[in-house]
């Protein structure tokens, strides 16, 4: 059943000379954005995806009057949504307010000691000298560090097409004077030699769905990013970020259909022609592009192709992001209370390495856990009753493809449960007497709703022989016609990586009159 239409387009299986045929699987915001860059260069859209609203992870649910963001609650590189707003001849200032965070986080320790992340250098270089003075000179050298990558592994080669391997050797040279192949841990080990600072600067690729001890050192570009743009959050959430994007799409002419579930990609003679819903409806499309996840999309939506290179078999050696385990839950009562608590908070338990061992070499579920708490009704009071505020509490955990997967049929309360006892000991006294709302998210929730393979948070981990041209390639080597975004695709995981995916399709996909010429002379 289809439950929501944000648009009112023709039927998207009419004739597509006059005007060729986009069909876009999914609606996060990788596929949001890939609809307004083809809308943009002269496609009909159609959007299909199968939740009850746009964003994907980037949406919201509401719970007795409180909002909660799903997935990312931070915009660190404001211009790629520029860029994308205005491809399309607008300005995203027009649409979405942000709101600069300062600090963007803090980090806290068990031994009581905390680090405040902001943008001014100055500020930063305090926090560093008061936790560990001999290693202020270290971390500058690390700013160098983290720049040097930012310029190769974001404004180059994350806002480019990867998919032919001379653009692997091309940039081989540059990965070695890089040191491509240390983890980000151990190039913040050659720069600093405080174990907390350690993990301040080294835990970034968690937020991608990376071991911060295997995945490589150019994610220590994020520190760049950071430090360069700022954190910003957007009033509304990301929520209000995604449902502006479907307001583009609208005004070009394109459809946003939800509730609508693509159970297969169809194929003629190797080329992607269309697909068919849950329930047997077929739209017919001249290019198809997927925001489904890879993993689903090369093993389910083309299960019926045969494939070259993303079987079955290489699918399941590949190594996926860890899972998540996510406690939306909100307050009532509590205007003024815990005033040190900012808009992120970084919990760490007791473990650093070995943590991150259990959750992704061992898919252990371990007993201590740290967490990211995020509190966005100090900084955007729409999301809670008055009086009130809003929260949630990530935990990364293993996924569910480990031997001995966690049950969270089983546990998930019990799990719950500990997380309020460590927030109550460490950061949110009291807070079981005003609780409101709760609502559980768990490796399961990813796999059932977002069709994640074995309920990953951010698909494909992001270790060096699983990125750029070792990732799924935005254009389709099993089908023409057929090319990827989001965050299993190349550049990855992440806002601005999901965004630049559709970036760097815009560049594959040909301009709509290019297309139409060329189904025109097929046509006769």
């Amino acid at each position: 059943m289809l439950t929501h239409s944000y648009s009112s387009h023709a039927d998207a299986s009419s004739a597509s000379i006059v005007n060729p045929h986009a069909v876009v699987i999914g609606a996060g915001l990788g596929g949001l954005a890939s609809a307004m860059r083809l809308g943009a260069k002269g496609y009909r859209v159609t959007v299909l995806d199968r939740l009850n609203e746009p964003g994907g992870r980037g949406s919201a649910i509401w719970q007795n009057g409180h909002r909660f963001d799903l997935g990312p609650t931070i915009v660190t590189v404001p211009q790629v949504f520029e860029g994308l707003w205005d491809a399309c001849g607008r300005n995203f200032y027009r649409d979405v307010e942000l709101h600069a965070l300062d600090p963007f986080y803090e980090i806290r320790w068990p031994d009581g000691s905390r680090f405040a992340a902001r943008q001014e250098t100055d500020a930063v270089l305090e926090e560093v000298r008061r936790l560990s003075p001999g290693d202020v000179a270290g971390y500058q050298r690390y700013l160098k560090d983290s720049e040097r990558r930012y310029w190769l592994g974001f404004e180059d080669m994350g806002r480019r097409p990867m998919h032919r391997l001379i653009d692997l050797i091309k940039v081989l040279p540059a990965f070695a004077r890089l040191r491509a192949d240390w983890s980000i841990h151990k190039l913040v080990s050659r720069r600093v030699r405080d174990p907390r600072l350690r993990m301040a600067l080294s835990f970034h690729p968690l937020f991608i769905g990376g071991d911060p001890f295997h995945v490589t050192s150019m994610y220590a570009l994020v520190s760049h990013l950071e430090k360069s743009f700022g954190v910003h959050y957007a009033i509304g959430g990301v929520d209000a970020i995604a449902r502006a994007m479907v307001g583009v799409i609208s005004e070009q002419g394109g459809q946003v259909r939800q509730g609508a579930e693509v159970d297969e990609i169809l194929m003629q003679e190797g080329r992607a022609v269309g697909v068919t819903l849950k329930g047997g409806q077929v739209v017919k499309a001249d290019i198809v592009v997927s925001n489904a996840d890879a993993g689903h999309t090369y093993d389910h939506l083309l299960r019926k192709a045969p494939k070259r290179r993303w079987t079955s078999p290489r699918l399941k050696r590949t190594r996926w992001s860890m899972g998540l385990f996510v406690w939306y839950f909100g307050t009532r009562g509590t205007e003024g209370m815990w005033p040190d608590v900012g808009h992120h908070t970084i919990l760490n338990g007791p473990r650093y390495k070995g943590l991150v061992e259990d959750i992704f070499i061992k898919g252990k579920l371990a007993d201590d856990m740290s967490l990211y708490v995020h509190r966005p009704s100090v900084t955007d009071p729409s999301v809670a009753p008055d009086g009130g505020d809003t929260f949630y509490a990530l935990s990364p955990v293993p996924h569910l493809g480990h031997q001995n997967p966690v049950d969270w049929g089983q546990m998930a309360e019990t799990y719950r449960q500990k997380v309020q006892a460590v927030l109550e000991d460490q950061l949110l006294p009291g807070l079981g007497a005003h609780l409101s709302a709760s609502e559980v998210f768990t490796p399961a929730t990813f796999r059932d709703r977002y069709l994640s393979p074995h309920g990953s948070g951010f698909s494909i981990e992001p270790r060096i022989l699983q990125s750029a041209y070792f990732r799924p390639h935005n254009v389709s080597e099993e089908a023409d016609g057929l090319y990827l975004v989001g965050a299993g695709t190349h550049p990855g995981a992440g806002l601005p990586g999901v965004v630049a995916s559709a970036e760097v399709l815009a560049q594959l996909v040909p301009d709509a009159i290019v297309q139409e010429t060329v189904m025109r002379e097929a046509a006769e």
